[in-house]
């Protein structure tokens, strides 16, 4: 077996695709919620696949991941890479490396670009570069209506045949309720997901923050809860009707995540996601008027919070996804009402959810890489994670005790807002691997993983 190059690791990039990979990932915490496995063990990987027993050469490379949790590689699904048209603020390459770097494996990509992915050549162009960065899978989410302009319902036969995985107009809820209907109906026909952005724009009506005493005590716009809850009351009648598979983007207040709890002891097919940001900030952020608080939906109230993180404990709220939007500084520093909404989140959310709902003990380690792993691929449809002989090599190591400060300067990202910077935070992906190959390894920051170099070489 070719030697894999320890610098290259080191660095976080990519392995020569040409080069074997044959490893065994030795004495780490393993936690695959799949297979119903919470022990310490060893992973072997040979090539593309999980092998039952360590590969036949004598050479082959040790991972000592004492310490470690070792996991299946974490899935994102809902992130913009802003590629084409918004390189900017971020590429598929930076954004793939970000991922990489947060220990997601997969991530699906939101379709708000430009050209808007709505046609198969835009599907194809995303997958190719996605490929050709090799950093992470990238799942191009399509349009549900041609250009996003909420009228026309996208070819969804034809952009599924070239592998888009979900429907969303992201950015803006389709209004029209018959619009609405068709694409429900369509997609029901190919069993596929309408991931909504739930937001009537005349109820939200200009607002740039939660309505609410912030928002009065500052004099801001403020933007009604009702925006969202209402169209999400809209599509959960249509889906009684069609039976689609219905998943709510950002889900964000307390009335929403009560409407999905019904439908779902109804038995509707209606899924939804959170984001770190919502179960850890509240509209209080806001008060400095810091545009890095600016995000659509908006930080809502503790009373909000509260009920996001309850329902994700019990269940309501399938998945976390970061909503990763990443702007240039050039735009965020354009002031609280100007700025556009929005946060980059890929390296950060493992930390912040680990924060929210680990170290309070609302979920254990397992309920966690559930939620960040194995529903999101069961929402898009794809192969369960799992770390069980045959499977696909996805894999992320955490070091769960590794104490670290968000620094946005020292992000993989192109664009570094947020609202986070200076938090000291607990938990992080040390090394992530995409089908076999160690595409990301943080010898500097874990003292845990700094013995990998080493027994590569």
């Amino acid at each position: 077996m070719q030697p894999v190059s320890g610098a290259a690791l080191e660095l976080g990039g990519q392995c020569d695709s040409t080069t074997v990979m044959v490893f065994t990932i030795k004495g780490g915490r393993v936690v695959d919620p799949a297979n119903g496995c919470d022990a310490v063990g060893d992973v072997h990987v040979d090539g593309e696949r999980v092998a039952d027993r360590p590969g036949g050469a004598t050479e082959a490379a040790v991972i000592d991941a004492a310490g470690l949790i070792v996991c299946p590689g974490l899935i994102d699904m809902h992130v913009h890479l802003r590629e084409p048209g918004g390189e900017h603020k971020e590429t598929i390459e930076t954004g793939t490396q970000a991922a990489a770097a947060g220990g997601f494996a997969t991530v699906a990509c939101m379709p708000n670009t430009s050209p808007v992915m709505d046609s198969v050549e835009t599907i194809q162009l995303v997958r190719q570069r996605a490929k050709e960065a090799g950093y992470a899978t990238v799942l191009p989410i399509a349009a549900i209506t041609v250009g996003r302009g909420g009228r026309d319902v996208v070819d969804m036969a034809s952009l599924c045949d070239a592998g888009a995985v979900a429907f969303s107009d992201d950015g803006d809820g389709v209004e029209d309720d018959d619009v609405m209907l068709e694409a429900f109906r369509l997609a029901a026909q190919l069993d596929a997901v309408i991931i909504q952005h739930c937001e009537y724009k005349a109820l939200s009506a200009g607002g740039v923050m939660h309505a609410g005493e912030v928002a009065d005590r500052l004099g801001l716009p403020g933007l009604d809860p009702r925006s969202e809850e209402a169209m999400i009351e809209r599509d959960i009648r249509l889906v009684r009707e069609t039976g689609a598979r219905y998943h709510i983007a950002h889900v964000s207040t307390a009335k929403a995540v009560e409407l999905v709890r019904r439908a779902k002891a109804e038995g509707l097919p209606v899924t939804t996601e959170v984001c770190p940001h919502h179960l850890l900030l509240t509209h209080e952020a806001c008060a400095n008027r810091d545009p890095n608080t600016k995000m659509h939906p908006p930080l809502r109230s503790a009373a909000d919070v509260e009920a996001c993180l309850t329902g994700l404990a019990d269940g309501s709220i399938d998945c976390i996804a970061t909503d990763h939007a990443p702007h240039a500084a050039e735009e965020k520093s354009r002031g609280f009402l100007k700025a556009p909404p929005g946060i980059v989140g890929l390296e950060t959310s493992l930390a912040l959810a680990i924060e929210a709902v680990v170290a309070s003990g609302r979920l254990s380690w397992a309920d966690l890489i559930q939620r960040m792993c194995h529903r999101p691929a069961e929402i898009l449809g794809l192969p369960s994670p799992s770390l069980g002989a045959g499977q696909r090599a996805d894999i992320t190591l955490i070091d769960p005790e590794l104490q670290w400060e968000i620094d946005p300067a020292g992000m993989h990202s192109r664009s570094r807002n947020m609202p986070f910077a200076g938090w000291r935070v607990t938990g992080k992906a040390v090394a992530t691997v995409v089908g076999g190959q160690l595409v990301y390894l943080d010898a500097a920051q874990s003292s845990r993983a700094c013995g990998l170099i080493s027994r590569l070489n």
